[in-house]
């Protein structure tokens, strides 16, 4: 077991593979284009993390740390890879910089890209500087300065958080459900209220998708608790009366138009596929599935496999995914490349 596992992507799901290979004694090359580690937590500013509570510098911080200081990991920054050759068991990937790096085994953890809001003009985004994201809103909080509204730094006195912007919207192509937005979106709305109890907050929502154990906690506590109010509507537009928002729209209980005032507006956005899968799928001649994340074979008999042998996936590279599941996910996929290297090494010794 000479070679080492080539592991694409330094998130959560990255992250956790690298750990689960080196604890198992087994040496693997981490390679992530930008900067620094930590993916989209750390890389966006990320506040309080679902389900947890823990600050995500803190969280993912020590996940990096842990990394960076095991001497089976090699971890390399600003690095990506150009091409990718050979077969399971003898890979050699070349970098853009012309390093090359030998591995028996490549697990790809390359995470996901934010929905963009402009392909949503109608909500308001890049037309009105209050109307902002749940990503934006999420490093307002994290920089320890407070929810405020970017255009004057006034504290908001009411803030709607619209859920389903760039998910399950088949007129802008995101048939998908992003899986945790409307559970992180409510915490973002207990967050507020608590930093801000006399600002008040409110959700718009086609449905609410709090899987699992998150009901109770994000769904009902915010209500409860924090005393969130829900508005189940559709929503036509968000515009201006010079003075504050307008989200118009209708009320889908009631079957009546609303128009009410905020003074900011969140938009709960999406996960997107990967802005690079294009150029990832042809580099590591892995298939993408119709809506454009890498494709993986079938969980009850190939654990965290791709259609190429030898190279695997892990966490919100195959869709939307929480962070929580991508570092499960990223310890499967070790498990997976090192029964490959165990494959690859008898096959060699037989």
């Amino acid at each position: 077991m000479t070679k080492p596992v080539l592991i694409v992507g330094g998130g959560p799901a990255g992250l956790s593979a690298a750990h689960a290979l080196a604890t198992a004694g087994q040496d693997c090359v981490l390679v992530e284009k930008e900067a620094v580690l930590g993916g989209a937590p750390i890389l966006s500013g990320y506040a309080k993390l679902v389900p947890s509570h823990e600050w995500a510098k803190d969280a993912i911080g020590g996940m990096v740390d842990r990394v960076k200081n095991n001497p089976r990991v090699k971890v390399m920054t600003g690095a990506e890879v150009q091409s990718f050759d050979g077969d399971a068991g003898n890979f050699t990937a070349t970098m853009k910089d012309g390093k090359k790096v030998e591995a028996g085994a490549t697990i790809l953890a390359t995470g996901f890209t934010h929905f963009d809001s402009v392909n949503k003009p109608e909500w308001g985004f890049g037309t009105y500087p209050d109307v902002v994201t749940t990503v934006q809103v999420e490093q307002m909080l994290s920089s320890g300065k407070g929810v405020r509204c970017p255009s004057d730094g006034r504290v908001p006195d009411r803030v709607a958080i619209l859920l389903c912007v760039g998910s399950r919207d088949r007129q802008i192509g995101r048939e998908w459900c992003s899986k945790i937005c409307c559970t992180v979106s409510a915490n973002i709305a207990m967050e507020i209220r608590e930093s801000l109890p006399n600002t008040n907050v409110y959700i718009y929502y086609m449905d609410i998708r709090t899987f699992g154990l998150y009901e109770g906690d994000y769904y009902w506590a915010s209500q409860e608790e924090y005393k969130v109010k829900y508005i189940k509507a559709r929503i036509a537009e968000v515009t201006s009366d010079g003075k504050r928002l307008l989200v118009k729209g209708e009320d889908t209980l009631v079957k009546r138009p609303i128009s009410i005032p905020f003074d900011m507006v969140v938009h709960a956005i999406g996960m997107d596929p990967n802005v690079d899968n294009m150029t990832l799928s042809s580099v590591f001649g892995v298939d993408l599935n119709k809506y454009g994340y890498i494709d993986k074979r079938s969980t009850y008999a190939h654990l965290a496999e791709t259609n190429r042998a030898g190279v695997f996936v892990a966490g919100a590279a195959t869709g939307p995914e929480t962070i929580d599941d991508s570092i499960a996910q990223g310890q499967a996929a070790a498990m997976a490349a090192l029964n490959a290297l165990h494959a690859a090494h008898k096959t060699a010794a037989e």
